[in-house]
């Protein structure tokens, strides 16, 4: 049904880049014309809400499960703006980003945050949602942001007014809803059948690595009680040290955000490390006069282990990159003593199930929660007698895993490719590129999913949740 959408048969110049041709028969308005701004106030026992990137308005309580972050709004909410069923709202500071979206909820936003309520009751705001998550809107929405940095921009409401946008009839709107409804469900069961084979992945490559760092590879060594309470058996030779036995430092990076730059090295955050691979696509960068501030506190080299310790907790690497970066606070840096442990081999172990619960038992803080260095140091973890041993546990987990991570990394493109394939339908038919008043007339009706988009993906947002909540 999606394959056979065609485009409308008279379209006509809007006028405006990011919408260029539309359909001849829709509207092309400003934003002073479609919404009136709302200052609804004194509302201080209404459900704390957080407009995201990901999913548009959602329970604030929703972005913070799962997450290390925790509450942080002010107590004094009388200044908060309420948000009400049918209201657009989006962050200042993030509406160039996506943090923009229609509201199904009542509650409550920060009040350095923007309420839009339509001026037509006919109008549907689902339909505005859909137009104001697109790449083009965003791109609309930065060229109206003011401020002196990518990180100060900020949407004003006047300016937001000053933006055109398309109105097709409502009858219109309500199929285009409808139809990218049942398009996002679609499209959203195939990436949640994808990932929960990504689920049985990761299980099962954790089970080989759980074995290999506490049992070893060779079954005829017998197994001997330990006084650990984490190991209680191991392989006759090992010991279960904690992890300042077998690290000379642990040292977490700057405390501060630095000032970004377009170019320059390197500045890592802990969505950019996996247990896997590194993820470098939306690295920041900072200047070399900062790069070198920041190494007089530690420099990340070769041969020593990154740990998360805060966003997301518990997750290692060996530091294979051979140019110049940094890191974030939340990422301590791990120099070991090479003569007792091995890099690779450290970074399996603190990836396995029993040193991922340690670390979740050792993370404190009633907000920022946090693995802090000197609890991070009481980690137990358990280490084969020679380095020989280590390194052939290595090979074999390097080897076992491989197949799995080649595995997960096609799912994972998988995905992308269906999100960016959704990006583009949802643009094209908010636009009026395609046309779907028959195909949307002809759909079947089917159980919505409880979300549109997988909560999953509001993981990465919860490390920005707390800065949201006390704007």
């Amino acid at each position: 049904m999606i394959d056979n959408l065609k485009q409308y048969p008279a379209m006509k110049d809007s006028g405006v880049t990011w919408l260029g041709q539309v359909p001849g028969h829709w509207k092309v308005l400003p934003n002073r014309a479609l919404f009136a701004e709302v200052k609804d106030r004194d509302h201080p026992d209404e459900e704390m809400l957080s407009v995201t990137i990901t999913r548009g308005i959602v329970k604030q309580k929703t972005l913070l499960e799962g997450s290390s972050k925790k509450d942080s709004s002010n107590l004094d909410k009388s200044a908060y703006k309420l948000v009400q069923p049918r209201d657009i709202a989006y962050n200042k500071m993030r509406a160039w980003q996506g943090a923009i979206g229609a509201s199904a909820l009542r509650g409550i936003i920060s009040p350095a945050y923007v309420v839009m309520r339509l001026r037509n009751a006919d109008d549907l705001p689902s339909y505005f949602h859909h137009l104001y998550r697109t790449p083009q809107f965003a791109k609309e929405a930065e060229r109206w942001s003011y401020g002196i940095t990518s990180d100060m921009w900020s949407l004003r409401p006047e300016h937001f007014k000053m933006i055109y946008t398309a109105k097709p009839p409502p009858d219109e709107q309500a199929a285009i809803v409808r139809f990218l409804d049942w398009a996002n469900g679609r499209l959203e069961r195939a990436i949640r059948a994808k990932r929960k084979v990504i689920a049985l992945l990761g299980e099962q490559k954790q089970v080989i690595i759980h074995r290999a760092v506490t049992r070893g590879l060779d079954p005829s060594i017998p197994l001997e009680s330990s006084e650990s309470r984490w190991f209680p058996e191991l392989p006759t030779g090992w010991e279960a040290l904690t992890l300042r036995r077998v690290i000379t430092s642990a040292v977490d990076g700057p405390h501060f955000s630095p000032q970004y730059r377009d170019v320059g090295v390197p500045f890592l955050s802990a969505r950019n490390v996996r247990a896997d691979r590194w993820i470098l696509s939306d690295a920041k960068y900072i200047s070399e006069t900062d790069y070198i501030e920041f190494s007089r506190r530690v420099r990340p080299e070769v041969g020593d282990v990154l740990y998360t310790k805060g966003g997301t907790t518990g997750v290692a690497r060996a530091v294979d990159l051979t140019f110049p970066f940094q890191v974030w606070v939340h990422i301590a840096v791990l120099k070991l003593k090479r003569d007792r442990i091995v890099p690779e081999f450290l970074a399996y172990c603190l990836n396995s199930p029993r040193c991922y619960e340690q670390a979740q038992l050792f993370t404190r803080g009633a907000t920022n929660q946090d693995l802090g260095l000197g609890r991070m140091k009481d980690i137990e973890v358990p280490v084969p007698t020679t380095l020989d041993e280590q390194k052939v546990i290595v090979d074999f987990l390097n080897s076992q895993c491989s197949a799995f991570n080649t595995a997960i990394s096609r799912l994972e493109r998988e995905i992308e490719l269906l999100r960016e394939y959704r990006t583009r339908l949802v643009a094209d038919v908010v636009t009026g590129k395609l046309d779907v008043r028959e195909a949307a007339a002809r759909l079947p009706d089917e159980a919505p999913l409880d979300s549109v988009e997988d909560a999953a993906d509001l993981g990465d947002e919860a490390e920005t949740a707390d800065e949201e909540a006390a704007a």
